[in-house]
């Protein structure tokens, strides 16, 4: 873990933004782990930062000024979840349940050595996040905590209240709950096995399909049994033939409609999705260790302006 790092009793608030500018990326994402968005996390954040400014004189260095930060922002999210339903995709929501998961992207990770990039990623993936969304709250808060973070039980069990063997337990039964979510291979692990030039074949070769609205090369490069959603519509499909049939009847496969930018989001590949107007989607692809792409989540809403670098232009996106 950190090393212990006093924090002075008082700070103006330009020293405390220097003390915190470099836990600020680690915290947005840990918040959007527990919380499933982008944006509730960003308010999480927030609120715990301004929690954290008005307590710092009750800090006194017993453990290290980041695990003080992670306990505030922790708990604030614990509170967060109280008050809402969780986040889910339509492949796993239950009838009614309209609260959706929201993309994630790599931009907002901060920099970091290859080695923790990668582990970054691994645990915004899209998969992992949904799971996690399925746990109760506390069973989130431990299994992030522990196994992303890595704290130890008796830091954990200070952050959260209680005691070291309630960790234990309920650490136990986050990781079966998530194992049984989880696919067995990372999508980092699929990714770095098919190779960096792979992966440009297959991202050209979907953008080019879909804008000269090539249905059956789009389906081509699906999983026989893939699914297709677009969140906030709670419809999904799933195999080739369904989510062929669904892009057939909707003005989906107009050629020349369609714009596509190569970006990273949830540690996956992504493409940010528009037309002449401007972009509006963020499209998450989860691929195979094949190279078939096994899940299609397009991600609609308001939300996408987050994810601009401020000009219109996908934030991360790799080329015009």
């Amino acid at each position: 873990m950190n090393p212990i790092i006093a924090a002075p009793a008082t700070a103006t608030p330009e020293e405390f933004e220097r003390l915190v500018a470099p836990h600020r990326a680690g915290l947005q994402a840990h918040c959007y782990r527990m919380l499933g968005s982008a944006a509730d996390a960003e308010d999480a954040v927030q609120d715990a930062l301004l929690r954290a400014w008005r307590g710092l004189s009750g800090f006194q260095g017993r453990s290290s000024f980041s695990s003080w930060l992670y306990k505030i922002a922790t708990n604030v999210c614990l509170r967060t979840l109280e008050r809402r339903p969780r986040r889910v995709l339509p492949v796993d929501a239950p009838e009614g349940e309209v609260v959706w998961l929201e993309p994630y992207t790599d931009d907002k990770l901060g920099p970091a050595s290859p080695e923790a990039r990668y582990e970054q990623r691994e645990s915004v993936e899209l998969a992992f996040t949904a799971a996690l969304q399925h746990l109760p709250p506390r069973q989130r808060a431990v299994l992030l905590l522990r196994d992303v973070l890595g704290y130890a039980p008796a830091e954990i069990a200070e952050t959260l209240d209680t005691t070291p063997a309630a960790v234990y337990s309920a650490l136990q039964r986050a990781r079966s709950a998530a194992d049984q979510r989880l696919p067995e291979r990372s999508q980092q692990a699929t990714l770095r096995a098919l190779g960096d030039r792979r992966l440009r074949t297959i991202v050209d070769r979907y953008m080019s399909a879909w804008e000269a609205g090539d249905i059956p090369a789009i389906t081509a490069m699906l999983a026989a049994d893939a699914t297709f959603s677009m969140p906030p519509l709670p419809e999904w499909y799933r195999g080739r033939e369904a989510i062929a049939a669904f892009i057939a009847e909707r003005p989906l496969s107009r050629p020349r409609q369609w714009r596509h930018v190569p970006m990273r989001a949830n540690g996956q590949l992504a493409l940010a999705v528009g037309t002449e107007d401007g972009f509006h989607a963020i499209e998450v692809l989860t691929l195979g260790d094949d190279g078939l792409i096994t899940a299609v989540t397009t991600f609609h809403g308001d939300e996408f302006a987050r994810f601009t670098d401020g000009s219109g232009r996908p934030a991360g996106s790799e080329r015009a």
